[in-house]
């Protein structure tokens, strides 16, 4: 398995693939928190702190991750190499497993230069140094888990079609409708509130700086039953 994830990574950055999806996700966010006027711009929050940044990764994300998945298993569906694949002493688990992690490993290579921001935000503090350690710690690690989440949906909607571009579509509407629909359906008026059901819910919990062991356990079952999921589709067709 991880010949195979080298193997992605490899893909990823043979092509410009991986640089695009860095690139993109470090301008975009970094334009939006310390360029473009707004909401999501640090400066004019007035207040060191990072959480525009993690009110903004997460719909970045959402289109991100999909863009970057919606090949795993489209092409080579498409191009009947997927047969091939299982010629080789791997198994699907395996195959599975090592497209999600070589897939979840360029979200976090993309991530990674983004810690430079805490440096930025420590300067700005009053006095300089002072910033909300538990609470950034906390978002930082519900990115990492939600990035999970989104990327086994991502695997999952791309062994539902041959077109990639339909997989991408499937990716982002299941993506949405997990991290956000709940929480529009939510009225919270009634005895149980389906914006629990929702990963906006548990991603803002773990933003607080408690990681709660439910937060954990639901983003890796989100990720469990997509790639379970996965395996179901693709077994049925080999």
């Amino acid at each position: 398995m991880v010949a195979l994830i080298k193997k992605e990574i490899r893909s990823f950055f043979s092509s410009p693939i991986g640089y695009l999806v860095i690139a993109l996700f470090l301008v975009f966010n970094g334009l939006f928190l310390w360029v473009f006027g707004g909401n999501y711009n640090v400066f004019d929050a007035g207040f060191a702190d990072l959480s525009p940044f993690f009110e903004l990764a997460p719909w970045v994300l959402l289109f991100l991750i999909p863009a970057v998945t919606m090949r795993s298993f489209s092409e080579e569906t498409k191009l009947g190499t997927l047969e091939l694949l299982l010629t080789k002493p791997l198994g699907l688990r395996n195959i599975i497993l090592g497209k999600y992690f070589g897939a979840l490993l360029l979200i976090v290579i993309a991530i990674v230069p983004t810690l430079a921001y805490i440096l930025t935000i420590s300067q700005l503090g009053n006095p300089a140094g002072n910033w909300d350690v538990g609470s950034t710690m906390g978002s930082y690690f519900g990115l990492l888990f939600l990035a999970m989440a989104y990327t086994a949906i991502g695997i999952f909607a791309s062994s539902l079609s041959k077109n990639q571009i339909v997989s991408f579509i499937i990716a982002v509407f299941l993506c949405f409708l997990l991290y956000f629909g709940f929480t529009g359906l939510s009225s919270g008026n009634s005895g149980l509130d389906i914006g629990n059901l929702g990963m906006e819910t548990h991603f803002k919990s773990m933003a607080r700086g408690v990681i709660d062991t439910r937060d954990l356990i639901y983003f890796l079952s989100v990720a469990f039953l997509f790639l379970m999921g996965t395996y179901l589709k693709l077994k049925k067709e080999v």
